[in-house]
This record gives structure tokens, sequence and C-alpha cells, in this order.
């Protein structure tokens, strides 16, 4: 007795995009102003020009760099340029922004500029994922609308429907 099945699922014609596959790979280092401030709160030019001087930077090579302030300081804008320019020979990817903002700016970066010719005119389902962020989600609908079919969320055998054109 022969029984076929039908994958309902190939069946539907519904491909799949994980926005995990364009998550960065490069590491995230984080450079904290606070550790070459006066006192961890003032900017003393002297001071600060020298304890950005004998700051190892080669640790910060190849590594995309997070620069924070875990103090309440004011920080005159000079200071980025100097941290920016010492800097410069091991990366040229610094934020002044947390790692997981600068993470999920990067990922965007990703997002937009990834060929998603892939997807014209099919139906398309955006997988869920916990470690996708709102803005990514939001971006991926503005990227895929112009180009797909139907777009979904969720997963290929239950998705929810977001749009058909």
């Amino acid at each position: 007795m022969e029984n076929n099945f039908l994958n309902k699922v190939d069946a539907s014609g519904i491909v799949a995009i994980d926005l995990l596959d364009l998550k960065p790979i490069e590491k995230i280092a984080v450079l904290d102003i606070k550790d070459y401030l006066f006192m961890g709160l003032i900017v003393k030019e002297k001071e600060f020009r020298e304890s950005v001087s004998a700051i190892d930077f080669t640790k910060f090579k190849d590594k995309i760099v997070a620069v924070i302030c875990s103090a309440d300081a004011i920080l005159p804008p000079w200071i980025f340029m100097l941290i920016a320019e010492k800097i410069f020979a091991y990366t040229e990817n610094i934020y002044f922004d947390n790692p997981e903002k600068v993470l999920e700016n990067i990922w965007l970066d990703n997002l937009k500029t990834a060929d998603l010719t892939f997807y014209k005119d099919k139906k398309v389902v955006v997988r869920a994922r916990a470690e996708i962020t709102p803005a990514l989600y939001l971006s991926a609908t503005l990227f895929l609308k112009p180009l797909v079919k139907t777009l979904m969320y969720g997963e290929i055998g239950m998705p929810k429907v977001i749009f058909k054109n």
C-alpha cells in the first residue's frame, strides 16, 4: 500500500528570510571615556590627552568600537575627535553608542545593503527570532514590501500575514 503525503509547506511556495543571517560577525569592543577623566567626571585637557595617549589601541584591531561614557559627565566635542584620530589606525568602525545599539545599527546596514532580489514576486515569511529588534523588523518590512507578493511573519507552517499585493 503506497502512502503519498502532500507537503503543504513545499506546495505553498513560501520562502523564508532569516534576519539572523545578516547579523554582523565582527566583535564589538567598548571604550569607556569615564576611565580617562579626572575623578571619572571631569575633562582636564592635559591629563586627558596623556591618558588617551597611554591607551593600547592594538586591542581594538579589526574590531568595531563602541565609545561610551558611563559617567554623567559633560564632554567637549573635541575629545571624540581625539579618540577617533588615535584609534583610526586600528579600526575605521567607531561609534558613540552602547554596544547593543551599535550591533543593531550595523545589522540594519547589512539589511540595507543585502541583495533581496531573490524574494521578488514571492510569498515571503520573515522568521520569528527573539534576538531581532523591532527596528530590524520595521526595516525588513520597508525593504521587502516593494519586492514581494506576500509578506508574512513567523514560521512557514503557521505564518501571520502582514500584507498581500
